[in-house]
């Protein structure tokens, strides 16, 4: 009896081939985003400062949020999110994707619920926004009036 063995470089081609063509076959699953679900009702406001205070070069923000709870960045329960700390944004960022974590966006992925920060003199806004257990903002996004503070 005689065995053929295989071409061992069309083997490897045929699975590169096939891996490729199942990664082509995931990308629309890979790129799906979920958000997860808000109450309507619920929201996050600033605790402190208030809208119109003057702060110091550094200061404590505190966040608030009624009608949902606080988990960390990763973890998946529902009816949660983690705060994202909105300074000087103009525009919201994309609601149904992850929030980019820039000098203007905060992430507080550990489920913080204060921070200390500094800015520069002048005037500034903040805005909390809550995202998901990926950084997402909510269906019904969970985000506060935003208010204007002076540094002095």
């Amino acid at each position: 009896m005689n065995f053929v063995l295989p071409n061992p470089h069309k083997i490897a081609s045929s699975v590169i081939a096939f891996l490729f063509a199942l990664i082509v076959a995931m990308q629309p699953a890979l790129a799906t985003i979920t958000l997860s679900h808000a109450d309507e009702t619920a929201y996050s406001y600033l605790i402190s400062p208030k809208d119109g205070q003057t702060v110091p070069e550094e200061f404590t923000v505190k966040f608030g949020l009624n009608g949902m709870g606080v988990a960390p960045a990763g973890v998946d329960r529902e009816g949660t999110g983690h705060h994202h700390l909105l300074i000087d944004v103009d525009e919201l960022p994309k609601l149904d994707e992850p929030l980019a974590a820039t000098k203007n966006i905060r992430h507080f992925g550990g489920g913080q619920t204060e921070t200390q920060i500094s800015l520069p003199p002048g005037k500034h806004t903040l805005q909390l926004l809550l995202g998901n257990y990926t950084h997402v903002p909510h269906d019904h996004p969970v985000l506060s009036e935003k208010i204007e503070i002076t540094v002095e």
